[in-house]
Parts: structure tokens; C-alpha cells; sequence
């Protein structure tokens, strides 16, 4: 049967609690019988926090931030009747959550931010949006899409297929797996100990990877990548900014216009291409594998190599390592440095 409740600012219900503004949330409402298995949720100035929890735990916190003029609840509460229409409603098993404002605000300073903490079971999908803060996921797995214009991104023990973008904020993932498509206009993006298919793409900012295993994609316009323990295969490309990979076992394909790259591989499992168009390129990587060389540089630098067979000058070497095998191709319009260890 399909359980329905609605909450409006004009309407006091019995079973909400109404707590003081800041220190606490300003109502809180349970949601341990009512079977949620996905979440619509809308503001225009506040955050949006989803976590799993058990069934008997699940419940939403609404919380009211007044910009530092120290309203009163009563306060609050009259310029949420008259300029808000707030929704919080269990339509079949869909939590729904919204902040609408009634009219334009001449003065920014003038709106109430509302934010939300939703706490449900961890198989559930979202739907969330935000103009003016940030958005949080825990414990989750299903299908998540989400946006926000004006904070961060921060996902801790996430699965499954994930969409998300901010165009303000930077983007921090942890523990996260599956499906994942992350971007962000305005700030940087960090990860850590992911698998499965990772897309990150940032225009403002530097990526920094760590303790990944999959199918990755790293994208900046504007700033450094930085990885290290990486598996699987790796693309990275700035415009803007140095490439520096440390402890790789995974196919690489990095490029950058506007700095140096700076490769050093633990175990070479798949090809390795390199391009810079600004600066130089170094490359460090195990003779223990039979390679297929084809590099160009500015002046080729060489350290051990040894059991080599084919064409070398100062600006380019062509040949096999170890009878050949896995290509390894780097161009650079300055110098560089090829190690072998």
C-alpha cells in the first residue's frame, strides 16, 4: 500500500522533531518502516549527505543554516512558510526531499540553506541536486547520479554505476568500485584504493591517484596527475601541468603540453606510450620483459641497456629489448631519459 507523507512549513506534524537551529537539526523524521529503495532530493542552498545504514536505522535529518543572522526557530520557521516550500514525502518506496524558494531573493544573504542527512539502506539509488553546497555519499550501492554547482564531491565505499559533477567544488572518492564517471569545472580530484572502470575529468585543478586497479581515465586541463600503485590500464593527459607515476603495474598512455613526465614502473604488464609536447620525459621500467622500443626525444638519454638489438642515435632508438614484446613508444620535444632496471 502506498504510504505517502507530506511535510510543508505552514503544517505541524506529531511525528517530527523540531530541534534548535545549527546545533542540532531542525526536524528529523524516522524512516525505519517504510522500505526505502531510492532517493529524489533537490536544494538551492545547502548539502545533501546519503548514507547506508540498516533498515531500522534509516531516517532524514533537515537541517536550516540562516547565513550568521542568528534567527530564532520562530523566526525560521515563518521564512520558511513564506519563502520556502519544503517537501519531504515517502512516495511508494521513494524518498523525496525538496527546498523550493517561492520567489527570486534580490540578496543572497537573505535565503535560508537547507540541507539534508539521509540515512537508508545501502542498496538504493539517488537522484540529488544542489546549487549551493556540497554533496556526500557513504556506504552505497546501486545507481547514483548527482550535481551540484557549488561544492565538493566526496564518495566513501561507493559501488556500482556512479554519475556525478559539481561545477565549483573538487571531487575526493575512497574505497569506491564498479561504474564510475566523476567531473568537476572548478577544483581537483584525489582517489583512492578504487577498482572497476574510473572516467575523472577536472578543468581547474590537479588529480592526485592512488591504490587503483581497473580501467582508469584521468583528464585536467589545468593542472599536475599524480599516481602511484596503480593496476590495470591507465590514461592520463593534462594540458596544463607535469605527470609523475610512481609504482605502476598497468598499460599507460600519458601525455601533457605544458610540463615534464616523470614514469617509473614496478612491473611492465602492457603497452606504454608517452607524449610531451613541453618539456622532458624520464622513464624507469624492469629489463625483465621483452620490449619493442620506439623512442624520440630532443637528446636520448640510456642507463643499462643491455641485450638490445636495432637502430640508436642521439634522438631516437629503435629496436628490441629481450627479443621484443610489449611496445613502448615515447615522444618528446625535449630530452629523454630511458632507464632500465
Amino acid at each position: 500500500m502506498k504510504h505517502i507523507f507530506t511535510l510543508l512549513l505552514s503544517i505541524c506534524l506529531l511525528d517530527i522533531t523540531v530541534f534548535a537551529q545549527d546545533r542540532a537539526p531542525y526536524l528529523t523524521k524516522s524512516l525505519s518502516g517504510s522500505n526505502v529503495n531510492s532517493v529524489y532530493a533537490r536544494t538551492s542552498g545547502g548539502n545533501i549527505q546519503v548514507t547506508g545504514v540498516s533498515a531500522s536505522e534509516a531516517r532524514i535529518e533537515v537541517y536550516i543554516s540562516d547565513n550568521g543572522k542568528n534567527l530564532s526557530k520562530e523566526e525560521v520557521s515563518k521564512r520558511l512558510k513564506d519563502d520556502y516550500e519544503l517537501t519531504v514525502e515517502m512516495d511508494g518506496n521513494k524518498l523525496v526531499a525538496t527546498a523550493e524558494p517561492r520567489h527570486s531573493f534580490s540578496n543572497w544573504r537573505n535565503q535560508l540553506n537547507v540541507s539534508y542527512k539521509i540515512y537508508v539502506p545501502s542498496d538504493v539509488t539517488t537522484d540529488l541536486s544542489t546549487s549551493g553546497g556540497g554533496i556526500d555519499l557513504t556506504n552505497l550501492k546501486g545507481f547514483q547520479n548527482f550535481s551540484t554547482s557549488g561544492g565538493g564531491l566526496t564518495l566513501n565505499k561507493v559501488s556500482g554505476k556512479v554519475r556525478g559533477k559539481t561545477s565549483g567544488g573538487s571531487i575526493n572518492l575512497n574505497d569506491c568500485k564498479d561504474d564510475i564517471v566523476l567531473s568537476t569545472s572548478g577544483g581537483g580530484i584525489q582517489a583512492a584504493n578504487c577498482s572497476g572502470k574510473l572516467r575523472l575529468n577536472t578543468s581547474g585543478g590537479g588529480i592526485e591517484l592512488e591504490s587503483l586497479d581497473g580501467e582508469i581515465e584521468a583528464e585536467t586541463s589545468g593542472g599536475s596527475i599524480r599516481g602511484e600503485g596503480i593496476r590495470g590500464n591507465l590514461y592520463a593527459h593534462t594540458s596544463g601541468g607535469p605527470i609523475k607515476m610512481r609504482s605502476l603495474s598497468c598499460g599507460l598512455d600519458a601525455s601533457t603540453s605544458g610540463g615534464s613526465i616523470d614514469v617509473e614502473l614496478t612491473e611492465v604488464v602492457a603497452a606504454i606510450t608517452l607524449n610531451n609536447s613541453g618539456g622532458n620525459v624520464h622513464l624507469k621500467m624492469p629489463s625483465n620483459k621483452g620490449l619493442s622500443l620506439r623512442l624520440r626525444g630532443d637528446k636520448i638519454s640510456v642507463v643499462d641497456l643491455k641485450n638490445f638489438s636495432g637502430d640508436q642515435d642521439e634522438n631516437s632508438i629503435t629496436g628490441k629489448i629481450n627479443g621484443g614484446g610489449i611496445p613502448v613508444s615515447v615522444s618528446t620535444n625535449g630530452n629523454l631519459t630511458f632507464a632500465l632496471k
